[in-house]
């Protein structure tokens, strides 16, 4: 790997205040993605739905935040970033708002898919705008986003777990509230664009679509789709099995999420500082998969799946952080369309987990859906050991500020 420009070692802390705006609005932004974990057995009782049926909460969701995630960059680059994010946050804070005055698990099911869509808005122009604003380079920027991807996942589940003690429908109130704050945040904090409409390059409609004809974008794509597969079983499904009450199963995704936090900011830079970024992925991808496989194995202790909780959040700590550097420095795409075009991918993925799980339990046994979500991640891991040809880039480190802004431009004009 190249050796890292001066700005690469600029600290993550030092960043201007918009960065900081976007990183705690993202902190929130992602907390919706585990806030409804501690009360998915809470909604199935209250509201007298199945598993299954639960698990929708986080399909219809991942689905429409896959699927808006293509067009992202199209609006985007038409409106600008502040905007757009914005209109992001607004749109989660009526659709949660809706979600909690809902007397259904289907309205519920709706809502959360309104959800995706403010999200899908928030998330892929959030991490463009950060990489673009940020201090010390795109692998500082990266890791400052999957940070605030930790956090917001560590936090999401433990204030689920605490405000769903008082009714199922809280935690929707609060997700609403802090995403009200953030929103107040980026309005006061984030300056619009420089250069305004006249500088700003429109994304074609059909370029997120274009750039998964990329070989290096398409192959890290399909490996995080069946990644995600893997990620969303051991975080919608285990509450299930997992028997805690909400306190307690917002307790053991608090933990799941700190440890992704932390193996996010300081573990996975250490592992790419001294190894590629496609064997550091070539390493943990198949770790991930035996830490699922031992989940279904003990799948009737408690204590085992606590801890097969928590080492799985190590360890998606580190494949979240690279992989998405890798998605960033694989090819010459602008960041938003790279961004959203495997964005996209990877939530349809993860989309597709959470039903999936239930219905193979109630199908088998308890313990298939993390057998097959282990199979999953080793097709991941499979994808990028024989793809590593075509994701020789990603290996070669981040590219001078003056070549970066010229590739960026070039594939603007794409």
């Amino acid at each position: 790997m190249s050796a890292p420009t001066s700005a690469e070692k600029t600290s993550i802390l030092h960043q201007p205040s918009q960065v900081w705006a976007v990183a705690f609005a993202s902190v929130i932004a992602f907390m919706g993605i585990g806030l409804v974990d501690p009360i998915l057995p809470s909604i199935a009782e209250s509201l007298r739905a199945t598993p299954t049926e639960t698990e929708m909460l986080f399909t219809s969701y991942l689905l429409v935040t896959g699927l808006a995630m293509f067009f992202t960059s199209w609006i985007s680059s038409r409106i600008g970033a502040k905007r757009t994010l914005l209109i992001g946050l607004g749109l989660i804070v009526v659709f949660a708002a809706a979600a909690a005055l809902s007397g259904s698990v289907e309205s519920i099911i709706a809502f959360r898919a309104g959800w995706g869509l403010g999200n899908a808005l928030f998330i892929s122009t959030a991490l463009a705008t950060i990489v673009g604003s940020a201090a010390g380079g795109t692998s500082s920027a990266i890791v400052l986003y999957e940070a605030a991807l930790g956090l917001g996942i560590a936090i999401g589940p433990l204030l689920g777990g605490l405000l769903g003690t008082i009714r199922w429908s809280a935690p929707f109130f609060g997700t609403a509230a802090l995403m009200a704050v953030g929103f107040i945040a980026i309005t006061v904090l984030l300056r619009d664009e420089k250069g305004d409409k006249e500088k700003r390059v429109p994304t074609r409609l059909s370029a997120p679509f274009r750039a998964l004809a990329q070989p290096a974008l398409a192959l890290l794509a399909a490996a995080a789709l069946f990644y995600n597969i893997g990620f969303f079983v051991l975080l919608a499904y285990t509450p299930f099995p997992l028997g805690f009450d909400a306190i307690g199963i917002g307790l053991t995704f608090f933990g799941w999420g700190v440890g992704l936090a932390i193996t996010s900011v300081w573990l996975a830079p250490a592992l790419t500082a001294r190894l590629k970024r496609t064997t550091v992925l070539s390493i943990v991808l198949p770790l991930l998969a035996l830490d699922l496989i031992g989940a279904g194995m003990v799948v009737d202790s408690q204590v085992g799946l606590v801890a097969a909780v928590i080492v799985g959040g190590l360890l998606l700590g580190v494949l979240n952080t690279v992989l998405t550097e890798c998605v960033m420095e694989a090819t010459d795409l602008p960041r938003s369309v790279a961004s959203s075009s495997y964005s996209a991918v990877r939530f349809l993925g993860g989309a597709v987990a959470p039903p999936l799980a239930t219905t193979l339990a109630g199908l088998f046994t308890e313990a298939t859906p993390y057998f097959v979500a282990g199979g999953s991640v080793i097709v991941a891991a499979l994808i990028i050991v024989f793809g590593h040809r075509a994701l020789h880039r990603v290996n070669d480190g981040a590219e001078e500020p003056l070549v970066e802004a010229e590739a960026i431009a070039a594939g603007a004009r794409a």
